[in-house]
């Protein structure tokens, strides 16, 4: 026979919500960068305030057009994405797409990128001063013009300075969003958190390409492509195991969610929050299943809130 603590227990709803620095989210499920647009795309769908945050596409100082197509190609349990970073641009965005999602009282997190230093201290300072952005996610998987075209996060140094720079104009939190096509993960994540990044994402693609056999030419026009989707799901999962170990900031999960059951595996890991992306191309509700899917497991396990599920070990 259950006791009346437990019984109690049973009874109450669980604490799904999750704090980032000063930024409180309802719950831990997040729309990712890129796969949502700027958040109105998915309404018809999903209430983006019912969400903890919506992460939108990413965005530099000016528009920019992409790669030139093909864009996209399908792969046995992913997809490979060379879109290039096409984006509306800082001044669009704030004037065109922010009022609607303020309007509604989401909870917005901008993704940015730039191709200097200065760029991402620029973007990051107009963005920190505009009512309505909850946070910044910095892009880091973009090439640094003055140092050669190399990735900003495949080296600790120059992703250890953007995150400075970023974190020296913002007055709201700031994520960094880490590569996974780095031999060591926990350097990098170790060498943002000391630069101030008040938590991290990751993981963002996977570098790969798929060739066209019959044209005998690579499928996107780019080349090569950022691999999402299920296929990544256990190198994510390895990935953010090891950042939860290594950091003290909060941890964001990506990479490959698709269920409840997939979520709850980044949070027992150690991640505090999951974002939902290539998933929702397939299934637009894939983000609100997940959530119900979350709060219907701690419920029926009797978990008081998301912190107990996380492997200690």
């Amino acid at each position: 026979m259950k006791s009346e603590k437990e019984i109690k227990q049973a009874c109450s709803s669980p604490d799904i919500s999750v704090k980032i620095g000063d930024l409180e989210l309802k719950n831990p499920v997040m729309l990712a960068s890129g796969t949502c647009g700027y958040g109105l795309e998915f309404a018809d769908f999903v209430d983006p305030s019912s969400l903890g945050a919506v992460v939108v596409k990413g965005l530099s100082l000016e528009p920019r057009e992409g790669n030139p197509p093909p864009r996209l190609a399908e792969t046995p349990c992913g997809l490979l994405n060379a879109i290039g970073l096409e984006n509306i641009g800082l001044d669009a965005f704030l004037k065109q797409k922010l009022p609607w999602l303020m309007e509604r009282n989401v909870t917005v997190v901008v993704n940015i990128l730039g191709s200097t230093l200065e760029e991402y201290q620029r973007i990051a300072a107009r963005l920190s001063e505009s009512s309505g952005v909850h946070a910044i996610e910095v892009n880091i998987s973009c090439p640094n013009v003055k140092k050669g075209g190399v990735a900003f996060g495949t080296d600790l140094v120059q992703a250890a300075n953007v995150t400075r720079k970023v974190v020296e104009v913002s007055s709201i939190p700031v994520i960094v969003k880490l590569s996974p096509n780095v031999t060591d993960i926990c350097a990098i994540a170790k060498a943002v958190e000391d630069a101030g990044a008040t938590a991290v994402s990751l993981i963002n693609t996977l570098l790969g390409m798929v060739i066209d056999i019959h044209n005998r030419r690579p499928a996107l026009g780019n080349v090569f492509g950022g691999l999402s989707g299920p296929a990544i799901k256990p190198i994510a999962l390895r990935m953010v195991w090891q950042v939860a170990r290594c950091v003290g900031i909060p941890v964001i999960g990506i990479g490959g969610i698709a269920t409840a059951e997939d979520a709850l595996e980044f949070l027992m890991a150690g991640a505090l929050a999951v974002q939902i992306g290539t998933a929702t191309l397939v299934d637009p509700l894939a983000s609100k299943n997940v959530l119900n899917g979350i709060v219907d497991f701690l419920t029926k396990n009797n978990y008081r809130n998301l912190v107990e599920l996380r492997i200690s070990s």
